[in-house]
């Protein structure tokens, strides 16, 4: 595997990532980033450096011919609340900041892509995109309401994976991530002393019924066929051992892989969760909140991927996901306004253990970069060319 990457490329991507990890900021407060950003991409020889979306970047390759069709390439910028353990020589100066996601690599690689369109251009122009806000699920929506992308045809993007090794891709059409939205509840009955339950109307037991009985959406009103989650992942209610409280709240998340589905598990959590409050003689409020459509990669974007991998990396690099993706990324709002096509990018050094994504010991693999910038400027110049 060669890739078109000078002595000095490498240094400056490699110590971009540096710092852009040693100083992570969380979404809608990547100021620094941003700044480190635009001086990135002045430095590779980007035009039309625009600051967008509050804390976002946008800028432009000029490509090669005015009436090809336009074409962006996305990373992500912004870290997480989580306090690092990698050990690594530039791990986070912020304290309880992390990029435990892999955004300092996306970010880089993205200015990588630039720099190799740069020299070796597109038909058409790209647009480079560093967007913040991916954690909470709002940067991509507030890039497109910006117009950063209109007339953008086809967009592309990627997320380090350590289930990979380096130089591997996925790159296929259809589904890669889910939707994920979240619910919260408040069961509300009548408390009493905990000696006498009788003249309580019990929100603790209600909710431990309620819990088990959600679990029962995926597994009998769901086609068996279809992947879904039902998740309740915070439960609070009382203080005291011997005090049945009036009310319990619930929170969680709701995930699925297509529409149909996404709108099934909704509506079924809300009609089970009132059916399971009227036998324990309570009231329930319920609110289902949107997140993240799923994401599903268009036939013809994944096809001009695959291509690009295997130009740039050889045909062996192209990998199945070969499994089902819960995990949901709001590069799924701008497949809802073009077509586009988002990888998985093995970030598993040889003979490295895999370490998942939103943890402390995350440390994606450096050579990473330069594999998602090559492949990403592929893409570019494939699906110009595609006209």
């Amino acid at each position: 595997m060669t890739l078109p990457f000078t002595a000095a490329d490498r240094a400056l991507l490699t110590e971009l990532r540096r710092d852009l990890h040693r100083y992570p900021e969380l979404s809608w407060n990547e100021v620094r980033t941003q700044e480190r950003l635009e001086r990135a991409l002045r430095e590779i020889g980007a035009s039309d450096i625009r600051r967008v979306a509050t804390t976002g970047l946008v800028a432009r390759i000029p490509g090669t011919n005015a009436g090809a069709p336009k074409v962006a390439v996305r990373g992500d910028i912004d870290a997480l609340p989580i306090t690092e353990a990698t050990g690594l020589e530039f791990a986070s100066l912020n304290p309880g900041v992390m990029h435990a996601c892999g955004h300092d690599v996306h970010a880089t690689w993205t200015v990588g892509a630039a720099l190799l369109l740069a020299r070796d251009p597109a038909a058409g122009d790209v647009v480079v995109i560093l967007q913040p806000a991916e954690e909470v699920g709002e940067g991509a929506k507030a890039m497109l309401d910006s117009g950063a992308l209109d007339g953008v045809r086809t967009i592309f993007g990627g997320h380090v994976d350590r289930r990979f090794d380096v130089g591997q891709v996925v790159a296929q059409a259809g589904p890669l991530a889910a939707s994920a939205d979240s619910f919260t509840i408040r069961l509300t009955g009548r408390g009493a002393h905990g000696a006498r339950p009788h003249q309580a109307a019990d929100p603790v037991v209600g909710s431990a019924a309620l819990i088990l009985a959600l679990q029962t959406i995926v597994s009998r009103r769901l086609d068996p066929a279809l992947p879904g989650v039902i998740t309740v992942g915070s439960i609070h209610g009382g203080r005291a051992p011997n005090v049945i409280p009036d009310s319990v709240d619930l929170a969680g998340t709701i995930r699925a892989t297509t529409a149909a589905a996404r709108t099934l598990l909704a509506t079924e959590l809300t009609r089970v969760t009132h059916a399971v409050a009227a036998t324990h003689q309570l009231t329930a409020n319920v609110l289902v909140s949107d997140g993240t459509p799923s994401l599903e990669n268009s036939p013809d974007a994944a096809a001009w991927a695959a291509t690009a991998v295997r130009d740039a990396l050889g045909p062996s690099a192209l990998q199945p996901l070969g499994t089902t993706n819960m995990a949901g990324e709001d590069f799924a709002y701008y497949l809802t306004r073009m077509s586009g096509c988002f990888m998985r990018i093995g970030a598993r050094e040889p003979g490295g253990e895999h370490r998942d994504v939103h943890t402390p010991r995350f440390a994606p693999a450096e050579e990473a970069i330069f594999v998602g910038a090559a492949v990403l400027a592929q893409c570019a110049r494939v699906a110009a060319r595609a006209g």
